[in-house]
């Protein structure tokens, strides 16, 4: 049985609320000030507080901060008759759980008890996770001990204490540009300078200049002469980042570059030699860009002389426990805030997610839940919607395949669609629409246990409309609809 402690100074209210939530699902009890309310607290041991914020004595906001200091994980809900867009922030800032308007829409009312008791409950199974990994390790940020990633360890170590090219293939956001500072740092050139050009971010006029550099008077807007990244990393590392979106001139002259370590600067004559390792990183297919004719194929065999796969998260989820405890340590650093621990759910939530942004998006979504979190633990509703979304409920799209659509209340649609689109994109034979059209009807009856009424309620369409449905994907033969 869950426990709720009222706090009112106004008796009606007190009453009122007592007659309203009283249930053999919570033991509910009462104080007429915060005052008191802080004097029942270390007896009561309530899994929620729900105060007043406009009290007699000290204020409900007085009072959160109270409880706040001696008991973090304790939910509270504020609720006044007064709301202001400042009171509504402040309560937030002090880390109430929610925030309330008198007078109350009893649903919405109770559906928030019900919500914060389940967060409560969340919280009583967390699971701190400690570093299990060497300081160095979380200095360069590599993070996991899957399989996969021990293979990329090994070829990192295996190709960081020579000169070779390497060429890091991935997704976006799998960490390329960490494994090209991890091949650096372990590298004889580790005390020489290391940069990064993201080749995709550089407008293509201007990324030949950025490389190597320009004359003065070589273009309209060169006033003075500039060095080129290539010359400021003399004996050191370059990382060419999105290398598969480089223009074939600029292509023509990486290759001189790695071929005879010679170049000139856009505008110049006088050839200019330096000493520089180059690695470079695509989330492209660069065999099928040669294929196309769209990247030089001499080029691309010097790139590829060690190749580097790096695995999408999807694909190494044991990883994903050690990856948030490192996010929630830097987080901690960079916001000056103690570490968040992470609710057991939160950590299962994750790893079910399919992470289309790779680790990338597992950094942001923890950032975002550190942000967000209203005690000293991580929970469910701390996530972003479109990774709660995608896990709360998922059920077979149709018989003939495995694919899984996410249907959850509050969800936002576009990231929603987004996800069902890459569904059909991965099996295009799937009808998307009459799928999850199916699929949300048979939720519907499932819920409602066959009401068509309330069933056509939820979905937003008449029951004769619902009728239709029913009768067009059979589902009749399946729930015994009448």
């Amino acid at each position: 049985m869950s426990k709720l402690l009222l706090i009112d100074d106004e008796e009606d209210v007190r009453y009122s609320l007592q007659r309203i939530l009283a249930s053999e699902e919570i033991e509910l009890a009462t104080a007429a000030s915060g005052e008191e309310g802080l004097k029942v607290i270390p007896k009561f041991k309530p899994d929620l507080v729900l105060m007043d914020v406009r009290m007699t004595g000290m204020t409900g906001m007085e009072t959160l901060r109270k409880i706040r200091a001696t008991d973090p994980k304790l939910l509270v809900i504020l609720m006044t008759a007064y709301g202001t867009t400042q009171t509504a922030i402040e309560a937030m800032k002090l880390g109430a759980y929610d925030y309330l308007l008198k007078p109350f829409d009893i649903p919405k009312l109770k559906e928030v008890i019900a919500n914060a008791l389940k967060a409560a409950r969340d919280m009583k199974q967390v699971v701190s996770y400690e570093p299990l990994l060497q300081s160095e390790d979380y200095e360069l940020g590599i993070i996991g001990r899957s399989g996969p990633m021990q293979q990329v360890f090994k070829i990192v170590g295996q190709v960081a204490g020579t000169d070779a090219t390497a060429l890091i293939t991935g997704e976006s956001g799998t960490g390329k540009e960490l494994v090209a500072r991890a091949i650096y740092h372990h590298s004889e050139r580790a005390t020489q300078p290391f940069l990064a050009v993201n080749c995709a971010a550089i407008p293509e006029q201007l990324l030949e200049s950025e490389l190597f550099g320009h004359e003065k008077g070589a273009f309209t807007g060169a006033t003075v002469q500039r060095i080129g990244k290539f010359e400021q990393c003399n004996k050191g590392t370059i990382f060419l980042d999105e290398i598969g979106d480089m223009t074939p001139t600029t292509q023509t002259k990486i290759l001189r570059v790695l071929q005879s370590g010679t170049f000139e600067r856009v505008g110049g004559n006088s050839p200019l030699k330096v000493d520089v390792r180059v690695i470079a990183a695509t989330n492209k297919p660069l065999e099928a860009a040669v294929a196309a004719k769209q990247f030089r194929e001499d080029l691309f065999y010097r790139l590829n002389v060690v190749r580097i796969p790096l695995p999408p998260l999807r694909e190494r989820p044991s990883d994903i426990p050690l990856l948030v405890n490192y996010f929630l340590e830097k987080n901690a650093r960079e916001l000056k805030r103690t570490p968040k621990s992470v609710a057991a759910s939160v950590i299962k939530a994750l790893e079910k997610y399919h992470w289309p942004g790779n680790v990338r998006e597992l950094e942001n979504a923890i950032r975002r839940a550190h942000v967000m979190a209203k005690s000293d633990a991580i929970l469910l509703s701390d996530l972003p919607p479109e990774i709660t979304g995608a896990i709360s409920s998922s059920a077979p799209v149709s018989a003939s395949t495995s694919a899984t659509v996410s249907a959850a209340g509050g969800t936002d649609a576009a990231a929603l669609a987004r996800q069902l689109f890459q569904i059909a994109k991965r099996d295009p034979k799937l009808k998307i629409i009459p799928a999850v059209e199916r699929e949300l009807v048979i939720q519907a009856l499932i819920e409602t246990e066959n009401n068509q009424v309330h069933a056509a309620k939820i979905l937003g369409i008449t029951r004769a409309t619902l009728r239709k449905r029913i009768e067009k994907f059979g589902i009749q033969r399946e729930l015994n609809v009448k």
